[in-house]
């Protein structure tokens, strides 16, 4: 079993100095972003969070800002109405891919009915961007849409990756119109295994959404049964969605986002194995004075280390 959010830890921590590794103290970690009102704020310090697990106050021993490389997967919605869609973002690749630092790493996956694994993690991000345009684009678009499969098997790819201390996120670039396929209580402790946060860029036509709401009022006890989101799930990992109708500018902010946020570390404390605890990042009355309309955006939980529940099946493909 591999833990994916435990790090360990020798000698005294301060902030913006990387931790050593010792083998009897386990670390959580948080992930988080700050926003003040659609502004992501910047710049704030460790004495500005204040950390509670499960309603118990925490001590943040290691902090950082935007400093850990970071991994992320881009899984791209392939069903039959996204292509016009995906073709907008892949215009933008450059530039949003250009958001990303050195030593930074980036896989590609596609999904519809099942997911495929198109690029493993890379640093090479022009080999990224060829990846987008030559199988992504030049590829096969059609069939339906399991959303919340398609992220739990982007979390299990994480968990088959060697645990280093980096950051990790799924950006998934989909319509979030999809059909069920999975619970969402399943993928968000699966993510939380990874120390994974998921976000999402919605893209929607008018037509889309007009068509949404029409099967909603009409049939809404079949469109509730019928039909998912990963909002909730987006929401419970501390990541963030953007819904909007120019995706090539919307895939360089998401981008932005994700690397514009603050690793916060503090010890374990004892549980048993695979129980999931609530976890719980704000900012400081200090903090809150200085930025009254600010708001913390963070997982609401993790899994102790240990035995967990078999995987559900996966519908994940290798090339």
């Amino acid at each position: 079993m591999r833990w994916a959010f435990l790090i360990c830890l020798a000698g005294p921590l301060l902030a913006q100095e990387p931790p050593t590794f010792r083998s009897d103290i386990s670390l959580v970690h948080a992930d988080v972003e700050v926003i003040d009102g659609s502004r992501v704020v910047s710049g704030l310090h460790k004495e500005d969070f204040a950390i509670q697990d499960n309603g118990r106050p925490e001590t943040i021993l290691y902090f950082s800002e935007e400093e850990e490389p970071l991994d992320v997967i881009l899984l791209f919605d392939i069903s039959g109405s996204m292509r016009p869609k995906i073709e907008k973002v892949a215009s933008s690749a450059r530039t949003a891919l250009a958001e990303l630092r050195p030593g930074d790493r980036v896989a590609i996956m596609t999904f519809h009915r099942s997911s495929r694994v198109i690029a493993p993690l890379t640093s090479d991000l022009d080999a990224v961007q060829r990846a987008i345009f030559d199988e992504v684009i030049g590829g096969k678009f059609g069939g339906g849409t399991r959303i919340l499969a398609a992220v739990d098997d982007a979390a299990k790819y994480f968990l088959e990756q060697p645990r280093e201390r980096r950051r990790r996120a799924v950006l998934i670039l989909t319509d979030d119109i999809g059909q069920r396929s999975r619970r969402a209580s399943t993928v968000v402790h699966r993510l939380w295994e990874a120390d994974a946060m998921l976000s999402g860029l919605i893209i929607r036509s008018g037509a889309d959404t007009a068509i949404q709401i029409t099967s909603a009022v009409t049939n809404p006890l079949s469109y509730e049964l019928m039909h998912e989101s990963m909002d909730s799930v987006a929401e419970r990992t501390g990541g963030d969605t953007l819904k909007s109708d120019d995706p090539g500018g919307a895939f360089r902010e998401m981008m932005h986002r994700i690397r514009l946020r603050y690793s916060l570390y503090y010890a374990m404390p004892p549980g048993k194995p695979g129980e999931q605890r609530q976890l719980k990042v704000e900012l400081t009355r200090d903090a809150l004075t200085r930025y009254p309309g600010a708001r913390v955006r963070g997982r609401n939980g993790y899994q102790v280390p240990g035995k967990t529940k078999a995987s559900a099946q996966s519908s994940l493909t290798s090339p």
